[in-house]
């Protein structure tokens, strides 16, 4: 298996599938417990890579951190209430979104 850093077709792949999605859209997939939070200063692909790569070292390090995480109600509740657009990538079985630096609260 690849190193994830060095994995330069899954990530772009991840890079290429990125999107910019409004939060009503993640709305049924965080009821589902399936959407996971990164937080703005890490690499929304980096994490999405390691996520593939089942790197636990660093996914370990981020949640001690509470740097990526599943997304709490109150994060919901606020970007419900703000109409939040958020960066999203898909690594199966979860959606990580991340909140833009300029947009945050």
């Amino acid at each position: 298996m690849l190193n994830p850093d060095n994995d330069t077709d899954l990530r772009l792949k991840v890079n290429s599938e990125t999107a910019r999605l409004p939060w009503t859209e993640l709305q049924r997939h965080f009821a589902q417990g399936s959407v996971i939070f990164v937080s703005p200063d890490l690499d929304l692909i980096d994490v999405a890579v390691r996520i593939a790569h089942d790197d636990k070292t660093s996914i370990a390090a981020w949640v001690a951190d509470g740097k990526i995480g599943k997304v709490s109600d109150s994060q919901a509740l606020a970007w419900t209430e703000a109409a939040a657009e958020l960066w999203t990538s898909v690594v199966h079985p979860f959606i990580l979104v991340q909140q833009e630096r300029s947009k945050l609260n």
